[in-house]
């Protein structure tokens, strides 16, 4: 039987604030344990949650990008259980009133197509604290510094066919609310994660199979691996007899698994309610008119004009405007050597390579965008040829200085004079003469090959320096003659 993937992402993203959503208390990451919790987000008897502005704002932003509709008037409700590291008892959060509703994403796919991804909402809400286990025999610790940070969560329609589909949607999610500011979108911080909500159907078949939800899944490459493995175990069990529950569902990237964690709740198991303590949050259209005027060049309209400007491939454009820092990057290198096609091979070539190699973000590139852009001018001057480019570029990366205090110290300079290198040509091909009569008497379909040698033996003897395409036109009138 041919199967069906259908895939549904909610996505936590941690908001940029200074504070937390209904308190003064700092979010910074990494504080000492309980250092950042105070008697409002511990639920104390008395004391009263106040919205942070701030965190209202960033949510208006993150509805504005995705065209959605911002409801003038939404409602914090509490969402109840029990859990250890949940103080209060319960979780204000958004049922029935988001502050966000019906909007869309567009994702660029591996073969370039887009596709269009709805949203069905995104809803303010507080995060809980965190269990600890790891440091506590037999025991676990709480550390409620996180109790009371402020998420928007963001759900998509079930519009989603693949892991990679999925993966795409979230680089796009990341790259969006980065672009605006309202979160840093560190995935190893636990400021994005993501739920996948998963399950299978018969191709053809228009009614949804039951799905099984993993949950804080903080990676792209684990949301890939683990929906490949989930749409796996859900078709085994079907093909087996079995029925697929509806649960809750965790991925173990070690086992590279996903285990059962409880059954899936239903909205009324958390008896929702209005908050009492909260009034009515009412936006009006001029507030959202004024946040329109400030939004930034948002990643599809970056990706566009880098098209339509530069004239970029959509895949490049689209690589180098998946990040703000990314797109400043490259349009500083641009802006110095003025040749966008140079400027992008490189960032997204040499420097990109070595950003992987070292796990450094583009804000912490030793090879600055000034420094890149000198280097392309050298290039394209003829002072230095590309293959010395990756010498001078692997120098900057060293610390050595700019292109061209290395090529002064190290000697670099690229040769260009005629007669030099047509003195280099004849003693070579000297060197060579039975290669060159073996050149002159094959068949033009063997003689691609026997060039390459010549040109090989050309560049060693000048060390790299003679300039390749004078080489080659100079080289090429030699053996002919």
């Amino acid at each position: 039987m041919q199967w069906e993937t259908v895939i549904g992402l909610e996505i936590h993203a941690q908001l940029a604030t200074n504070s937390k959503i209904f308190s003064a208390s700092a979010t910074t990451f990494g504080a000492e344990p309980n250092t950042q919790a105070s008697l409002v987000d511990l639920g104390m008897p008395g004391t009263l949650p106040v919205l942070n502005a701030e965190a209202v704002r960033m949510a208006c932003m993150f509805g504005l990008a995705i065209d959605a509709h911002i409801a003038e008037r939404n409602i914090f409700a509490r969402k109840n259980y029990f859990y250890p590291d949940l103080p209060k008892g319960y979780q204000t959060s958004q049922m029935d009133d988001p502050i966000v509703g019906i909007g869309h994403l567009d994702i660029t796919l591996e073969d370039g197509t887009v596709k269009r991804i709805g949203i069905t909402r995104a809803h303010l809400e507080e995060d809980a604290g965190k269990s600890l286990h790891e440091d506590f025999q037999g025991m676990s610790g709480i550390d409620l510094n996180r109790a009371g940070t402020p998420l928007l969560e963001i759900v998509s329609e079930p519009d989603i066919r693949s892991a990679k589909e999925a993966v795409a949607y979230v680089k796009a999610i990341h790259a969006l609310v980065r672009y605006l500011g309202i979160c840093d979108g560190n995935m190893a911080e636990g400021s994005l994660r993501c739920d996948c909500n998963v399950s299978v159907r018969p191709k053809g078949q228009t009614e949804f199979g039951t799905r099984a939800e993993i949950k804080n899944v903080n990676s792209f490459r684990f949301i890939e691996k683990a929906i490949n493995h989930e749409v796996q175990r859900q078709i085994e069990l079907i093909e087996d007899g079995g029925k697929v529950v509806q649960e809750t569902r965790l991925y173990d990237p070690n086992k590279d698994q996903t285990r059962s964690m409880r059954s899936k709740e239903e909205a009324n198991d958390y008896r929702y309610f209005p908050c009492p303590d909260l009034l009515p949050v009412v936006i009006e259209p001029s507030y959202l008119e004024a946040l329109r005027a400030t939004l930034p060049e948002l990643p599809v309209q970056k990706r566009e004009r880098f098209e339509a400007q530069f004239g970029l491939s959509a895949y490049d454009a689209s690589v180098l405007a998946a990040s703000r820092e990314m797109a400043d990057y490259f349009q500083a290198v641009q802006q110095i050597c003025a040749d966008p096609k140079l400027a992008a091979n490189w960032v997204m070539g040499e420097l990109s390579s070595l950003l992987n190699k070292d796990n450094l973000e583009i804000e912490q590139s030793p090879v600055s965008a000034e420094q890149l852009g000198g280097m392309i001018l050298r290039i394209k001057d003829n002072t230095i040829s590309g293959k010395i480019a990756k010498m001078v570029f692997e120098a900057m990366a060293a610390g050595e200085g700019s292109a061209d205090q290395i090529i002064e110290a190290k000697g670099l300079k690229q040769v260009t004079d005629s007669g030099a290198i047509e003195s280099m040509l004849d003693e070579m091909l000297a060197a060579n003469a039975e290669q060159v009569e073996q050149y002159r008497a094959a068949e033009e379909a063997k003689r691609g090959k026997m060039f390459g040698f010549f040109v090989g033996q050309a560049m060693k003897a000048s060390k790299g320096k003679a300039n390749p395409q004078q080489v080659n036109e100079l080289l090429k009138k030699k053996l002919e003659g």
